[in-house]
């Protein structure tokens, strides 16, 4: 068990390509300057710990399971900060405008044990736009005693005003084969034996989001051997296994069924991302993934007007699942 959690942990950066890009780096500056300046930051870019610590603010972007959380810890490792002066909020669950104003500033408010404190704040885009103002405020009012580091998936949802603050680190969505690859890897590393057919529904079911596979695989990796998950055995299932399952097997209307049977009303608008992250499960050609493509952003497009999210999401399953046929 605990040699899989460190291939996890390693599975989370090993293929992953990073890239780190300084928000206010947008800014135009005559060409003289800005060489001027890469000559005096070279060492300390060099260093993206040393670059945090300038720059008082990190987000740290990139899709789901992709290892932000896990490098923001790294960075609070690495500055060397007492737990005592971290604070972990999962924005996902507390944003309200109230919980980030008191909470927040009742810790930064006062004195460090250190040099500085930590505010960590995952799924930082989960918070409503008056609360990354009050956020703001925060950041401004202490950045003398604080750090603060985010995490989001759509950075997009992160006000401008934010983004100019801090210093960004990206983690890059990397393709469906390299993804594959990365899967093969570990179990091949645990000694599990597998056929790529099976291997394919797990990634197919869980692609981009490589934390969710390997938790997804662990389970099912039975007796050394990587099988699709029994019915009884609803700990190790995920219902997008059975989806991907149907649509090999051609069986569209029941996949369709068990996908409007099985989903939340919460969790359609991040089904759409990922229609569009498998397109090879409604086309197998160019022309008929692009096809899908113009159909899951006219569906995405309906979703926030629509009456009913469920009939919407039916209509765009009933149109992508209709182009292998053309």
């Amino acid at each position: 068990m605990s040699k899989l959690l460190a291939a996890i942990i390693a599975g989370m950066f090993a293929f992953g390509t990073m890239s780190v890009f300084a928000a206010d780096a947008k800014k135009e500056e005559p060409k003289k300057e800005a060489k001027k300046e890469e000559k005096k930051d070279d060492k300390k870019d060099a260093d993206p710990v040393q670059r945090v610590l300038g720059k008082n603010i990190a987000i740290i972007t990139g899709a789901a399971g992709t290892g932000k959380t896990t490098l923001a810890k790294i960075l609070i490792n690495s500055l060397g900060v007492s737990d005592l002066d971290v604070m972990e909020i999962n924005a996902s669950r507390d944003n309200g405008v109230d919980y980030i104003r008191q909470k927040i500033e009742g810790f930064v408010s006062t004195m460090p044990f250190g040099d500085f404190k930590i505010v960590l704040l995952d799924e930082a885009d989960f918070l409503s736009p008056n609360a990354q103002a009050v956020l703001r405020g925060l950041m401004e009012t202490y950045s003398e005693s604080s750090r603060f580091i985010l995490t989001c998936n759509y950075p997009d949802k992160i006000m401008p005003a934010l983004h100019s603050r801090t210093q960004g680190f990206h983690f890059e969505k990397v393709d469906e084969n390299e993804f594959s690859a990365r899967m093969a890897k570990i179990l091949l590393e645990e000694g599990v034996e597998f056929d790529i057919e099976t291997l394919d529904t797990f990634v197919k079911a869980t692609y981009p989001d490589l934390r969710k596979c390997i938790n997804l695989l662990q389970p099912n990796c039975t007796n050394k051997v990587l099988t699709q998950p029994k019915d009884e055995d609803k700990s190790a299932r995920d219902y997008r296994l059975d989806v991907v399952a149907l649509l090999k097997a051609g069986q569209t209307k029941q996949a369709r069924e068990l996908i409007i049977s099985q989903i939340r009303l919460d969790e359609i608008q991040e089904f759409y991302t990922w229609t569009y992250n498998n397109l090879s499960l409604w086309s197998k050609t160019v022309e008929g993934q692009d096809e899908a493509i113009k159909t899951i952003a006219r569906y995405v497009a309906q979703h926030a007007l629509s009456y009913d999210p469920e009939i919407n999401l039916s209509a765009c399953l009933i149109e992508l699942t209709a182009l292998e046929k053309k």
